[in-house]
């Protein structure tokens, strides 16, 4: 298998390593995937760092009762890649839904320890506007 063949085949398996430790709200699984100063760009545009996003769960703050991962396409760059997904989700945040269907960007880094998430972008899925040419 050529390197770009390896490393397509762990980003894709790091991905899928996030999608199953978001589900089960696994805190520790998450953080061996992330570098120290990962972060992650929220939905509506909020920033957390890696330790605000490792502890959304605590206190059961942050609970996530189902999440689909799919559409994934991997693009890889030397020691970096860029994963573009469709994260499928119901949740909720401090007792209200946050349930939603996000167009997910994952930047990952090759580390010593391997292949290493950076930084997550939600974007909310919505219906197409075509400009209006104004």
């Amino acid at each position: 298998m050529s390197d770009t063949a390896t490393a397509l085949t762990e980003v894709r398996a790091l991905s899928d390593r996030w999608a199953d430790a978001e589900r089960r709200g696994d805190a520790a699984a998450l953080e061996a995937l992330v570098v120290p100063d990962f972060r992650l760009v929220g939905p509506l545009g909020f920033v957390l760092d890696r330790e605000q996003w490792l502890h959304r769960f605590d206190d059961g703050a942050f609970a996530m009762s189902a999440l689909d991962w799919d559409e994934v396409d991997v693009r890889v760059y030397g020691t970096a890649a860029v994963t573009i997904g469709r994260q499928t989700q119901q949740a909720t945040y401090q007792g209200r839904p946050s349930d939603g269907q996000f167009r997910s960007t994952h930047i990952a880094v090759l580390t010593e320890e391997g292949w290493r998430l950076a930084g997550l972008q939600l974007s909310p899925i919505g219906p197409f506007r075509p400009p209006t040419g104004d």
